[in-house]
């Protein structure tokens, strides 16, 4: 237990003072720029003008961070989310601008050792009282970089926040399950994940989102976990907006991590069941169409490791909740659960978790995610061989060696709200509508 917290403490401290300089970096820029005013008047105005926001900047993060009342600041969700818009593109506008900085000092340092190595081979021919002139053009590229590598993350930020995260996309997914029987050829699902209804998610939102569910006329509905953020968030509110999904099959869901974190899991299955939906707790349920079966599993967030940082076992304890006379499927927020879920011969599971890394930028023909740290399932469909082993973490050498070996499927949703940073780039909001036929 002691290791745990020290790793978080080791980890949010440095986080936490990066904030901070970041912060006073702006909070200086502000008050330099204010100073060029030339009467004393507007310029007082001006530094009060500034520090009066970054004070309320300040108050508004230790309210959310902190206090228990974040409930004050649902109504807010607007100016609270572009104050997170701000923090964060003013953290990586900072640290962009000292990367550049680094950039021209190394470049100083390495045109110093250059020119010292080049008098030592070639006697200089000036006089040593000559001056040296001053290189303007480096000097003029090292501002302008510093203005596009300062003012690029506040554009980009604008963009994900005003734009980015309300755009909503609907996917259309054909899967080919094993073992789909033909009295269930072209059931559809649809798939919402990652709410985190709150300071940035609105109950307005959450009732949009609901309303494009409807009209797309699924037979089952699914919602995968993470319907707040933190214990303070409205999780009644959002349930009650999940309510009016409709479906013929029903609605059903799984607990996600940010459920563990609000101590809502029991919370969220008894609003669940006053509305009339199902959340599967290590549970499952046999549903039936046109006279067939299938079997759906729902389980809360798999943890890959305890509180003293051992390793647990996904899906333990599941094999008494599978069928082995009709197909399953699972409702786990963790897609890491997948490889466990192939080998117990689940045919197909449901995640979410990852947000598909709500900021997703491409390099050199590489789209690069902060999802990368946490999973390689980061977004979309993957397959594994049923009953692959777990540990072993190849699909392509499994289907290499059995290619005719049924198929277990895994598809990740990209979710709806966002976390830490208010805003999404290259990685839109996601409803999943899933079309399943026979492999």
């Amino acid at each position: 237990m002691q290791s745990f917290y020290w790793i978080r403490f080791l980890i949010v401290i440095p986080m936490l003072a990066l904030f901070l300089l970041a912060q006073g970096y702006w909070f200086m820029q502000m008050w330099r720029l204010a100073g060029r005013i030339k009467r004393p008047v507007l310029r007082r105005l001006a530094r009060g003008a500034g520090s009066a926001a970054f004070l309320f900047v300040g108050l508004l993060l230790l309210i959310q961070a902190f206090l228990p009342r974040r409930d004050l600041l649902w109504q807010y969700a607007g100016v609270v989310g572009i104050v997170g818009l701000w923090v964060t593109s003013a953290f990586w506008a900072y640290f962009a601008v000292q990367s550049v900085a680094a950039a021209g000092w190394a470049g100083r340092q390495a045109h110093r050792l250059w020119a010292a190595a080049r008098r030592r081979t070639r006697p200089a021919r000036l006089p040593e009282s000559a001056t040296v002139s001053v290189d303007f053009g480096r000097r003029g590229f090292l501002q302008t970089a510093t203005f596009v590598a300062g003012a690029l993350p506040f554009a980009c930020g604008g963009y994900g926040f005003f734009v980015g995260r309300r755009q909503y996309q609907v996917r259309e997914v054909d899967l080919r399950v094993s073992g789909w029987q033909p009295g269930l050829e072209g059931l559809r699902i649809v798939q919402l994940s990652d709410i985190h209804i709150g300071s940035y998610m609105s109950a307005a939102e959450v009732r949009r989102v609901v309303g494009m569910a409807n009209e797309l006329g699924a037979d089952l509905a699914v919602v995968t976990g993470d319907f707040v953020t933190g214990a303070s968030d409205p999780l009644r509110d959002c349930i009650g907006e999940l309510s009016r999904l409709r479906a013929p099959l029903g609605v059903w869901g799984c607990n996600g991590n940010h459920e563990i974190y609000a101590g809502a899991e029991g919370i969220a299955a008894a609003l669940f069941a006053r509305h009339g939906m199902h959340l599967l707790r290590q549970e499952n349920v046999e549903l039936v169409r046109h006279s067939q079966s299938f079997n759906l599993i729902g389980v809360d967030y798999q943890r890959p490791r305890d509180l003293e940082d051992r390793p647990l076992r996904m899906l333990d304890g599941l094999e008494p909740l599978l069928r082995r006379d009709m197909p399953n499927i699972l409702l786990s927020h963790n897609p890491n659960a997948f490889p466990r879920a192939a080998e117990l011969g689940i045919e197909l599971t449901l995640a979410g978790h990852t947000h598909g890394g709500q900021v997703t930028v491409e390099i050199l023909d590489h789209r690069v995610s902060p999802a990368r740290f946490l999973t390689r399932y980061i977004a979309g469909m993957f397959q594994r061989p049923l009953g692959a082993v777990a540990g072993l973490e190849d699909e392509q050498a499994w289907a290499a060696a059995a290619p005719a070996r049924p198929a277990s499927l895994l598809y990740v949703n990209r979710g709806l709200g966002t976390i830490f940073a208010p805003l999404r780039l290259g990685v839109p909001p996601e409803i999943s509508l899933f079309t399943l036929r026979r492999a």
